[in-house]
């Protein structure tokens, strides 16, 4: 008789756990192929730049949806809140504040987000200091009040109060300025259509504009010389600064900067659209409604496709293509031109 410790397992029953455990491998492998291509073809669809509207029909639509009239101010309120609803709802939402892929490992957009954002920050500034105000002792709006430190907020605070909630509260204090604006029983919201109140706002823009320019251009290195204290005698700093400066913008950075002045001429080109509709009789008047329009003509050559899948650093004069400096040369013509705009307001 046999042994029974000689005795044959049953048929198929060695390999029955290394098979069910070579299943469960190739399940997760397939799960995890499946979930690197959502996140590829997420991150793909998240990139594209939202596309530009148009902001008089935009402010029509709205003013028809709520029965209201367009005043002097709506076409540039109206594009304010339409340019911070789209940086909230296009593909992908608000991405500045995503923790987790695919938003986390994207970083182009987030930066063309945050120079939305300046723009938004500037602009509310100026509706809360100007543009609203008869002069200035008098009392700012109460919802423009609200609205202008809720988008100073944060750009990348996803914990409660995550940023894209400060601002869609924010967006909704200046609907309700809007709405007290365009009603003619209400004379608590104003909106001045004043030369000085356009060059306030124009003074913070060429700032923004002048910074982006620098950054840009030093994407190849620049030796400059320090006219920190230029032009005044008794100028003075707090430390001591080299005559001559080495900047250059750090080779991770680049691609940051440039989407940044991406975003930054996207918002601004609507507001001068705007601003050209509701400042028209001032524009007008100091004859200067070519120059906004050259200036609009630069910020649209500065949203001109890029094909190239990466932004590239070449030279100067190098074989390779530097699209920062591209970027800079639009940024620097439109920032001359504003200046030159807001000298044009200033004179009598």
């Amino acid at each position: 008789m046999q042994s029974p410790d000689l005795a044959l397992p049953p048929l198929g029953s060695a390999d029955k756990v290394p098979k069910a455990r070579s299943w469960w491998g190739r399940g997760l492998l397939v799960l995890l192929a499946v979930y690197l291509l959502v996140v590829v073809v997420l991150m793909l669809w998240w990139t594209a730049e939202p596309a530009p509207f148009k902001v008089q029909a935009g402010a029509e639509a709205r003013a028809k949806a709520a029965g209201q009239k367009i005043v002097p101010g709506y076409i540039s309120v109206s594009t304010v809140i339409k340019v911070a609803e789209t940086m909230l709802e296009k593909p992908g939402g608000y991405l500045s504040n995503d923790i987790a892929p695919p938003g986390v490992l994207m970083d182009n957009i987030p930066e063309w987000e945050f120079g939305v954002l300046q723009q938004i920050r500037d602009f509310t500034l100026s509706l809360r200091n100007d543009f609203s105000r008869s002069q200035s002792q008098s009392e700012d709006d109460k919802d423009l009040r609200e609205a202008q430190p809720l988008f100073a907020y944060s750009n990348d605070h996803w914990m409660l109060p995550s940023s894209e909630a400060q601002y869609r509260e924010g967006i909704e204090h200046l609907e309700a300025y809007l709405t007290r604006l365009a009603d003619e029983d209400e004379f608590n919201a104003q909106f001045y259509v004043r030369a000085d109140n356009l060059v306030s706002w124009l003074v913070l823009v060429e700032k923004q504009m002048g910074s982006l320019s620098q950054r840009l251009s030093t994407s190849v290195g620049q030796v400059r010389i320090n006219t920190d204290l230029a032009n005044e005698g008794s100028a003075q700093q707090s430390t001591q600064a080299p005559s001559v400066v080495i900047t250059r913008t750090p080779w991770m950075e680049i691609d940051n900067v440039f989407y940044e002045a991406r975003g930054a001429t996207w918002a601004l080109l609507h507001l001068l659209k705007a601003i050209e509709r509701d400042f028209r009789p001032v524009l007008q008047d100091k004859n200067a409604v070519i120059s906004v329009k050259q200036i609009i003509r630069e910020l649209e050559e500065a949203q001109s496709p890029v094909y190239s899948p990466m932004i590239l650093n070449g030279g100067g004069y190098g074989f390779f293509a530097n699209h920062s400096l591209v970027m800079a040369n639009y940024i620097s013509r439109a920032n001359a031109a504003l200046i030159d705009l807001r000298k044009l307001l200033e004179r009598g």
